[in-house]
C-alpha cells in the first residue's frame, strides 16, 4: 500500500509543495518540476494500480490526455523520463474549481454564468470532435484562472471513442455524485457526447439558481429523480430567469437523450445567441418516467457486487446505498 505523500517528497525530481486532493484510487499533488516549472501529478495508488479495470482507467487517461490541446483543457506535459512509479504529469493552472467559486458566491449572474456555460461547451465541442467524452462534467472538475479562462480537468472517467469500456465505474466514491449525471449513465450505459450536455445543463441550473436540480437523501434517491421527477421551475427556489435561458437548460436537461441538443455546437451555437431565441422551439411532450428506477438500480448494484468483487470502494458504496435505501 502507498506510504501518504508529504509536502517535501521527491518523486523522480519533482518535489512535492501542495497537497490538492487525496482520493480512493489516486493522490493529486503541486509540485516544482526539474525544469523548475510548477505542474499538478496526479498519482495512482498502489490498489488502484494492481486493479486491471482502474489501471486500464489510468492509461486510458493518459491517452486522453496526450490526444487534447485546447486552452479550455487541463494539459498533460511529457517529459520523457524514466518513471519509478506511474503518474500524470499535467500543467498547473493559477486559479480555483468552480465549486469553490459557487461555495462562495452562491449562485452567479446571468452574464458571468452564459459566460462560463459557452467555455465549458467550447471546450466540449473540440474534446467531442476528438472522440472524447468527458462523463464527469460538474464544478468541481472545471477550474476558473485567475485570468477568467475556464478549465475542465480530470478524465479519469472519460469515454475514448473505440476504446472498451466497462460502465459504472463512477459507483467509487471518489469518482464523484450521481447530481450531474444523465439518465442514461445511471441506467448503466455508456452514454455519449449528449450525457455531457446533460451534465452541463444541470451545473447551468446550479449556477443560476445556488442548487442542483434535484436533492435527496441518498445517492440511490438522487438517481431516481432524475430518472422520474421533471426539471423544477427555476422561480420555485425565488430565482428570476430569463425564459429564454431556463428554455435552455431546460433542454439540455431532457431526459431521452434524442431531446437534447444533439452535440455541443449545437448548444454553443444557442448559448451565444440567447436572447433571441424563441420559446416556443423549445416545446415537447410532457416529460416521461423512464422505466425501473429503483428496483432497476438495486439489481444492477447487486449485479456490479458480484462482478466486482475485488473492488472493495466499489462494495463499500453499494452496500451503503442497499443499507439507506
Amino acid at each position: 500500500m502507498n506510504t501518504a505523500i508529504k509536502i517535501g517528497d521527491t518523486i523522480d525530481g519533482f518535489r512535492v509543495v501542495k497537497l490538492l486532493g487525496n482520493g480512493s484510487s489516486s493522490e493529486v499533488v503541486e509540485a516544482i518540476a526539474p525544469d523548475v516549472r510548477m505542474v499538478v501529478l496526479k498519482l495512482p495508488r498502489d490498489a488502484a494500480v494492481s486493479s486491471p479495470s482502474t489501471f486500464d482507467r489510468f492509461r486510458r487517461e493518459l491517452e486522453i490526455d496526450a490526444r487534447l490541446s485546447h486552452p479550455g483543457i487541463q494539459g498533460s506535459i511529457d517529459y520523457r523520463h524514466s518513471r519509478s512509479r506511474p503518474y500524470l504529469v499535467m500543467e498547473y493552472i493559477e486559479g480555483e474549481t468552480l465549486s469553490s467559486v459557487l461555495e462562495r458566491e452562491h449562485r452567479l449572474p446571468v452574464g458571468r454564468t452564459v459566460d462560463y456555460a459557452k467555455q465549458v461547451a467550447s471546450a466540449l465541442v473540440y474534446a467531442h470532435e476528438h472522440g472524447v467524452v468527458h462523463r464527469d462534467i460538474k464544478p468541481i472538475n472545471i477550474l476558473v484562472a485567475d485570468d477568467g479562462q475556464l478549465v475542465i480537468t480530470d478524465f479519469g472517467i472519460a469515454s475514448l471513442s473505440g476504446a472498451r469500456r466497462l460502465t459504472w465505474q463512477w459507483f467509487g466514491a471518489s469518482l464523484g455524485t450521481p447530481d450531474y449525471m444523465s439518465p442514461e449513465q445511471i441506467q448503466g450505459k455508456r452514454g455519449d457526447a449528449r450525457s455531457d450536455i446533460y451534465a452541463l445543463g444541470a451545473m447551468l441550473f446550479e449556477l443560476l439558481t445556488g442548487r442542483v436540480p434535484w436533492i435527496g437523501q441518498t445517492p440511490l434517491d438522487v438517481m431516481n429523480k432524475h430518472l422520474s421527477e421533471p426539471v423544477p421551475a427555476m422561480s420555485d427556489f425565488g430565482v428570476a430567469v430569463p425564459p429564454e435561458l431556463e428554455c435552455l437548460v431546460r433542454k439540455c436537461l431532457r431526459k431521452k437523450p434524442e431531446e437534447r441538443y444533439q452535440t455541443a455546437d449545437e448548444l454553443l451555437y444557442d448559448l451565444e445567441h440567447w436572447p433571441e431565441l424563441d420559446a416556443t422551439r423549445f416545446q415537447f411532450a410532457e416529460e416521461e418516467t423512464l422505466p425501473a428506477a429503483e428496483e432497476h438500480l438495486l439489481l444492477l448494484v447487486a449485479g456490479i457486487c458480484v462482478a466486482f468483487l475485488a473492488g472493495s470502494t466499489l462494495l463499500v458504496t453499494a452496500a451503503y446505498l442497499v443499507q439507506h435505501h
